[in-house]
Formats: C-alpha cells, sequence, structure tokens
C-alpha cells in the first residue's frame, strides 16, 4: 500500500526556518520531520511513497538523493570507475515517488495530482508536518471493516497552554502542551479508496474543505479516534516542544526506537 506525503506548503509560520526550506525538512533531532514521518510507516513496513512538492522542491530532492547514496559510511577510490562506493547500507528501503504540485496548489490539488501514483487500490495520506504513535495496521484494519470510501484519524489536540495539577495550592504537575481531554480534530493519516479523487475538482481546492465535507455529506467519512500521542509542527514553539521531547528521550512516535 503506498503513502502520499503532501510536502509542498510554505510553512510561513515557521519564517525562521523555512526562509531556507521547505517546511518539512525542518528537523527534529538532526533529521528532517519529513524523515520522522515516513519512519512511522516504515516502522510497520510501509516504505512506498509519494512526495506532493511545492515552495523549495528542489531541497527535497537534493536530500533524498544525497541520502539514498551518501548515507553511512563511504570509500571513495579517485580515478575509479565506481568512485564512490557504499559500506552496509543501515537505512530504510524506501521508494519515493518525488513529485512536483505546484508552489501555489492547494493541499486538494497537490493529492489529485498525485493520483498516477497512487495505484489502483487503497492508499494512504497525510501532511509532511506531524507525527503521532497512531498504530498503522490498527488503522487500516478499521479502514477495510466499515467498507467507506475514506477514513480520517481523529485526534485530541495539544493544549495551547501548560497544564497543572494542584494538592491544594501546591502544583503536583506541570505539563507543557498535554493533549487535551475535550474535542477531536483532523490529525490526517487517512487511509482513502481511489474513488476519492473524484472528490477532488483541481489545484484550487483544499482537501480539507469540499472533498471532505462531500464525502461526509454522502456518508463516506468515517473517524478512527486516537487517543495516543500527535502533534502538529506548525510554528516555531511546537518545533521546539518537538525538540525537548527528542533531547529528553521522551519520543512517543518514534517506535522504530522502542
Amino acid at each position: 500500500m503506498k503513502t502520499a506525503i503532501l510536502a509542498g506548503g510554505k510553512g510561513t509560520r515557521l519564517a525562521e526556518e523555512t526562509s531556507v526550506r521547505p517546511k518539512p525538512m525542518v528537523e527534529i533531532g538532526g533529521r528532517p520531520i519529513l524523515w520522522h514521518i515516513m519512519m512511522i510507516y516504515s516502522h510497520y513496513g510501509f516504505n512506498d511513497f509519494a512526495v506532493a512538492l511545492g515552495y523549495k522542491g528542489d531541497y527535497i530532492k537534493r536530500y533524498f538523493a544525497e541520502y539514498g547514496s551518501l548515507h553511512g559510511n563511504l570509500t571513495v577510490r579517485m580515478g575509479s570507475d565506481i568512485p564512490v562506493e557504499p559500506h552496509q547500507r543501515n537505512h530504510a528501503p524506501w521508494a519515493v515517488d518525488l513529485i512536483e504540485t505546484g508552489d501555489e496548489t492547494l493541499t486538494g490539488g497537490r493529492v489529485k495530482r498525485l493520483k498516477p501514483y497512487m495505484g489502483d487500490g487503497t492508499f494512504m495520506l497525510t501532511w509532511g508536518d506531524g507525527v503521532s504513535d497512531v498504530d498503522i495496521p490498527k488503522l487500516i484494519d478499521f479502514h477495510k471493516s466499515h467498507g467507506k470510501l475514506a477514513t480520517i484519524t481523529a485526534v485530541r489536540p495539544p493544549a495551547r497552554y501548560g497544564h497543572m495539577k494542584f494538592d491544594g495550592d501546591k502544583v503536583t504537575a506541570f505539563e507543557e502542551k498535554p493533549q487535551t481531554a475535550e474535542g477531536w480534530i483532523n490529525g490526517a493519516f487517512f487511509v482513502l479508496e481511489p474513488e476519492v479523487f473524484d472528490y477532488i475538482e483541481g489545484d484550487d481546492v483544499m482537501f480539507e474543505h469540499a472533498p471532505l465535507e462531500n464525502l461526509a455529506r454522502d456518508g463516506q467519512l468515517m473517524a478512527y479516534r486516537h487517543e495516543g500521542f500527535w502533534s502538529a509542527m506548525d510554528t516555531l514553539r511546537d518545533k521546539h516542544v518537538l525538540q525537548k521531547l527528542w533531547d529528553t528521550g521522551d519520543r512517543p512516535w518514534a517506535r522504530w526506537e522502542q
């Protein structure tokens, strides 16, 4: 099953980072968040990706061209027919289609432009800026169980402010940006049938608007409720929170390390 990742946005709320690179290439723990997202899927054996490029797409192309050939130890033999010889390859066995979808194309248009690369069966879709510890096989099983065209992962958003617990006036616990206990939002991590492409009219369509609204109207959109960790990297503060989690070793989305 193939996974589509939208990686073409400009990330204007991360301007300090995205003035020189696209948002999905902003790093957490020395790796682009796009790498983290792909590792989430790869952990469960899903290694076939189509990445929708837009703003500074060449940056992402260069990263994967170099990642595949230069990752790990090398031997360089000057004048040889094979001047660069990689040693044991220790990176994931990814196949990655890097598809230009236009700098100004909206999310629905980017999804539509990936249609020729997604095959004729069920596929997955997510955004290039969000990580989660969602169990991908359970998500797929849920999708197959209901027989509808689309499954969306519903998540509890992180609280906007820190959360305190008290014993009288004594603070017994302080959590920075915990998950809220109420409300559900779109956490991406979709599982979709090819007929979903018919709900997208063109480049100027936000996938989150008419396509999802019309799928819901037609009774074709189901929600997989994920109670675990989820976070989107929308702002510099979000990046710092994720980096802090990484640095402390509390990395709930990094199941490949567990």
